[in-house]
Order: structure tokens, then C-alpha cells, then sequence
């Protein structure tokens, strides 16, 4: 990739290319340049464009057209969730302080930055921890609502170990506490799951279309009800009042394609990379000394591999393996470079630990490898990286 066939990328997590389909659906919007609020013949025909993409991104969640709010990304659609939600509870006059939120430990940084907000300005928030495997159970969500919550998120597919939460089931227990809004960020899930809002039983959904091999800068919202929510964005009025700002409508319809192409390939593109994936992550176990895959392989995405290796560096390693060829990361691309230490694996060495009342394995939370295929990963290529990966390995804890 990148104009050298000798290199491997394995970092789909952290962003896909962006497909032909996509790229030929903007090229052919291209001549709509005009602004979709503009009155004029151009604005109108651009207005359309963007409107067909709302409806065709709206049929792949089950939703309707006004039900879909266009944003900047995944981060935007978290925030405009999350703290949108809050804003429509200060605009009411009630005080935050009287508001109990949930959330779980392993969130993506634009879901935990966004409660740590929400705790700023008063609101109670707890957190609900995982399993060894990444799993949050209905049960403890259960035990954790009260009276005064208001507002569960719970993220779909986690992006560093792709660990699958039961969002239909979790659904269930939130709507039995009554008027309680449940939000997930759905990151890469829709590549491999199928997104039908109702079924999951979501009010807020994220998604983002540089996860799911669409252009980046653009995103969406589903909201099941627009009334849930004010806009934390201001200007002009745009997105029915919730999202200000000019639209992307260039954007939008290479999103919309890409959602469409991507789920003619869900099945078999899931089935594909998980024999891949299982293949890879059976190979490092035989062959690395003492690793830990983090999560649970049978609930994780099909196509994300996350292990611990003792004895490294995991940062050295990552810019080691480029030199080689190999790109990959060591946790979330957002979070690279800020904390050596992953939150998503340090989570589950605790939820370890205290299953089998044993100490923290010291490593394992700062010793994270994230592996990710996609769809111009091979066999040949998952073939020819693992040897990369224990020849760059054996030269880095040589030195380490």
C-alpha cells in the first residue's frame, strides 16, 4: 500500500481506504458545488443529492431519512449524542446534579472524554466494568440503574480488542428502568453486523464513514427521536437545527455508497477475515513465547486480533515493525503517543485478576499489539507478516 507493494497494512481499525464505489459516487457529485441551502436550481440539485444520501444511509440502519443527522465523524456524532442530550436536560432547568449516567470502562476516548464532561457539570456517572473476555452483563447494567439514571452508552464493537457487547439484550434491561436513552457507538460493528437500530433497540447511534471504507470527515447520528437532543454545534440551522454548519454533500453520497457496497459484503467478508484472523492469532500463540490474546475471539469482531506480548516495548516494536513493512498499532490511533498503558486491556487484566484472585499482570496493559485486516488483506499477506512480526520481535527484546 501507499505506493510500495512490499508493505502490509494491518491497521484497518484505525482507517480504512476509501472504496472505488465510494470514490465514484463523489466524483460524480462533484458537479453539485453549490450550497444545499441556497434556493437556486444548484442549491436544489445538491439539496437532492444530499437528501438521497440521508434516505440511502437511513435504509441500511432501518431508520428513516429524518432520523439521520450528518456530522463530522464518529467523535462528533459520540458528542452531539452524549452531550447533546445534556444540553436538552439544562435547557429544561433541571440541574445535572439530579441526573445518574452509565457508561462502561472500555469506551472509546470520545465517549469517556464526553462523561468526564458530563461530571464536570454535575452529573453523576458510573462505570460499568467487563468480563475477562471484554463482555458487559445485563445483570450488572441491571444492578447499576436507579431512579435518577438517565442515559446508558454502551459501545457496540470495541475498537482496540473488538469485543462484541449484547445490545439487543442490554436494550431490554434499560427499557424496563422506563424513560432511559440508550446510545452506543457503533465504530467498525456495521462492517461485519448488520445495523438495524430497532433491533438493537438503540434511541442514539454513532457511526462514522472512515471506519467503514467511506471518506473520512463525516459521520452520522440516528436519533429515534430528534426532541431527545439540542444541538452543541450553533449557527446557521442546519440538520434540523441540530447540527450547524454548512453540509458535506460530496462526502455524504461516497458515504452512502460505501455503506451500500459494504453490506453486500458483511457475510462473506466476515467469514473471510475471521479464518484469517484465527489462523494469525493461532500461529503467535505457537510461536511467541507467552502471549495473551486480550477478549475473547468467539465475541469479537471477525476481523480484530489484540494480544499482549512480554517483554517489549510496545511503541518501539510498532515503529520497529514499520521499518519492516508491517504497519499495525498498539491500541486506539486516537490514543497513540498519550499513555503507554491501554484502559480497554488494563479493564480486563483486572477483571482477570479478581476471577482467579490472583495479582495484575504487571505487562499486559502496556504490552498491547492491535491487528486488524480488512479487505485487501490476504492469505499471503497474514502469510508473510508473521514472520516479519517474530524477526522484528526477537531483534527488539534483544535490546529491551
Amino acid at each position: 500500500m501507499f505506493g510500495s507493494k512490499r508493505r502490509i497494512y494491518l491497521d484497518y481499525a484505525s482507517a480504512t481506504p476509501v472504496l472505488p464505489d465510494a470514490l465514484e459516487a463523489m466524483r460524480a457529485a462533484e458537479r453539485a458545488f453549490a450550497n444545499p441551502g441556497a434556493m437556486h436550481q444548484d442549491g436544489v440539485e445538491a439539496k437532492k443529492l444530499l437528501e438521497d444520501a440521508r434516505a440511502r444511509i437511513a435504509r441500511q440502519l432501518g431508520a428513516k431519512a429524518r432520523q439521520i443527522i450528518f456530522t463530522s465523524g464518529l467523535t462528533e456524532s459520540n458528542n452531539l449524542a452524549i452531550l447533546g442530550f445534556a444540553r436538552k436536560i439544562l435547557l429544561s432547568g433541571v440541574s445535572l446534579a439530579k441526573t445518574h449516567w452509565i457508561t462502561s470502562a472500555t469506551e472509546h476516548s470520545s465517549v469517556l472524554e464526553c462523561f468526564g464532561e458530563i461530571e464536570r457539570m454535575g452529573g453523576e456517572v458510573s462505570f460499568l466494568d467487563p468480563d475477562p473476555r471484554g463482555l458487559v452483563s445485563s445483570e450488572s447494567l441491571a444492578r447499576m440503574i436507579r431512579s435518577n439514571t438517565v442515559f446508558v452508552s454502551i459501545g457496540w464493537g470495541n475498537n482496540e480488542i473488538g469485543t462484541v457487547q449484547p445490545l439487543a439484550e442490554l436494550s431490554r434491561i434499560v427499557k424496563k428502568a422506563g424513560s432511559v436513552i440508550f446510545h452506543s457507538d457503533a465504530g467498525q460493528a456495521p462492517l461485519y453486523l448488520s445495523p438495524q437500530v430497532h433491533t438493537l433497540g438503540v434511541e442514539l447511534f454513532s457511526i462514522g464513514s472512515g471506519k467503514l471504507y467511506g471518506p473520512r470527515g463525516i459521520g452520522a447520528l440516528y436519533a429515534a427521536d430528534l426532541e431527545s437532543i439540542a444541538p452543541i454545534i450553533l449557527g446557521g440551522g442546519q440538520e434540523r437545527g441540530l447540527r450547524a454548519g454548512t453540509e458535506k454533500v460530496v462526502p455524504a453520497c461516497g458515504f452512502a455508497a460505501a455503506f451500500e457496497t459494504i453490506a453486500v459484503e458483511r457475510e462473506k467478508e466476515s467469514k473471510r477475515l475471521k479464518k484469517l484472523r484465527d489462523d494469525f492469532a493461532s500461529e503467535i500463540v505457537a510461536q511467541i513465547p507467552g502471549p495473551i490474546v486480550n477478549g475473547s475471539l468467539k465475541h469479537a469482531l471477525p476481523h480484530m486480533l489484540n494480544v499482549s506480548i512480554p517483554k517489549i516495548n510496545s511503541e518501539y516494536l510498532v515503529l520497529a515493525l514499520d521499518r519492516a513493512g508491517l504497519a499495525l498499532s498498539t491500541k486506539a490511533a486516537c490514543s497513540e503517543g498519550s499513555n503507554n498503558e491501554s484502559h480497554v486491556v488494563a479493564s480486563l487484566a483486572e477483571a482477570e485478576a479478581k476471577a482467579a484472585r490472583a495479582p495484575v499482570v504487571a505487562w499486559r496493559a502496556k504490552n498491547t499489539l492491535r491487528i486488524s485486516l480488512g479487505r485487501d488483506t490476504s492469505a499471503a499477506d497474514v502469510k508473510r507478516a508473521l514472520p516479519i512480526l517474530i524477526r522484528v520481535l526477537k531483534e527488539v527484546q534483544a535490546v529491551s
